[in-house]
């Protein structure tokens, strides 16, 4: 339970504590419960959406299409603290400068945004927008509650099969204490909960845990390896790429 809660306060800003022992080993043992946080991102997401529609009969003029879908992005980044959304941004400065792979690394620790991140987080925020605006309303309670817990599936398979890039930092504790085990415990209550919802969710995620994979080895390929800030980018962008399947399949 204690690695759950510490899994919990380190993706989100939910507390349980107020003091937690954050040691590399505890951080280790926590990847095997961060799809099941995403469950819990996912919980408070769609419940979120389901007491707008559900409770407030004026939601429509209150928050048109456009503003609830706002109001979603907004609340995502609120839970987590905009924490991945930070790698997004220095995993796309580093990438996409056109330097060195030293050099990537030196400009993905710096923790200055350039223009390449900004950039591409301006477009990933506005894709992701109006990917949700343009859900069928019936199936946003479901993509809501999935996307999370796709994207932190794929970090632990980026975590457990993925070379580190760095000869040290805070995801390498990650890297080091959580195993095959996490990944094949993770992979299967993960596979349980998405079946829930029906074999067109089964293979949508999985199409989504595979493009997931291509952009962790892309990324892995540019800098030797993934790091903290690579794991954040490749969960953001697996989540936009479950939106992105879940729109094109049932639009």
């Amino acid at each position: 339970m204690k690695d759950f809660i510490t899994g919990l306060q380190f993706l989100t800003r939910i507390r349980i504590y107020r003091e937690v022992e954050w040691s590399a080993e505890r951080f280790g043992r926590s990847v095997v419960y961060f799809p099941l946080v995403g469950a819990v991102i996912g919980v408070l997401l769609a419940g979120s959406y389901w007491l707008l529609q559900a409770y407030l009969p004026l939601v429509q003029h209150a928050f048109p299409p456009h503003a609830l879908a706002a109001f979603l992005v907004g609340a995502h980044i609120l839970l987590t603290g905009g924490l991945h959304c930070d790698g997004f941004m220095d995993t796309m400065d580093g990438i996409f400068s056109g330097r060195s792979r030293e050099r990537m690394l030196e400009i993905m620790k710096d923790s200055r945004v350039g223009a390449n991140g900004v950039t591409a987080f301006v477009l990933f925020i506005l894709l992701k927008w109006s990917l949700l605006l343009d859900m069928p309303v019936a199936k946003l309670p479901a993509v809501l509650f999935l996307m999370p817990v796709i994207g932190r599936l794929v970090m632990v398979i980026g975590i457990t099969s993925f070379p580190y890039a760095r000869p040290d930092g805070m995801g390498k504790a990650f890297a080091r204490y959580a195993g095959k085990k996490a990944l094949l415990v993770a992979g299967v209550y993960t596979f349980a909960l998405v079946s829930v919802f029906g074999m067109t969710a089964l293979l949508l995620c999985l199409a989504a845990v595979g493009t997931g994979l291509g952009i962790a080895g892309y990324i892995s390929r540019k800098l030797g390896g993934l790091t903290g800030d690579a794991y954040g980018a490749v969960t953001e962008l697996t989540e936009l790429v479950v939106l992105f399947l879940y729109a094109l399949f049932f639009s």
